[in-house]
């Protein structure tokens, strides 16, 4: 079980990574913030999948999802706008994720610049 922490890019769906497209295809569970990410984006995900918008969650309520996924060996796709290594939330998400041994990778997004 991975998390991966996917850049949306700009938010036009079009101008997704390759690789960004094919884990958010193929990711089970889908989290994306959708205060800055279009319903769009995370529209590619599997049938079935579960999606959550988590701008009204709380960063509790978000690795409660997270750990779930992991309890069923499922992989997650954490889809942020921009590019995540260049934004600061996903540094709180990572501390957590290293407390419970959860693997996780970054996914670059295109760079709006």
């Amino acid at each position: 079980m991975t998390v991966y922490f996917i850049g949306a890019g700009p938010g036009d769906p079009e101008l997704l990574t390759l690789k960004a497209a094919r884990l958010i295809a193929a990711c089970p569970v889908c989290l994306y913030a959708g205060s800055l990410v279009p319903e769009e984006v995370v529209a590619i995900a599997p049938e079935g999948a579960r999606v959550l918008d988590t701008a009204p969650m709380t960063l509790d309520d978000t690795h409660g999802e997270i750990l779930a996924a992991h309890a069923a060996g499922q992989d997650v796709a954490r889809v942020h706008s921009g590019d995540p290594s260049l934004y600061g939330a996903i540094a709180e998400q990572i501390r957590r994720l290293k407390a419970d041994g959860i693997d996780y990778q970054i996914i670059p997004g295109v760079p709006a610049y």
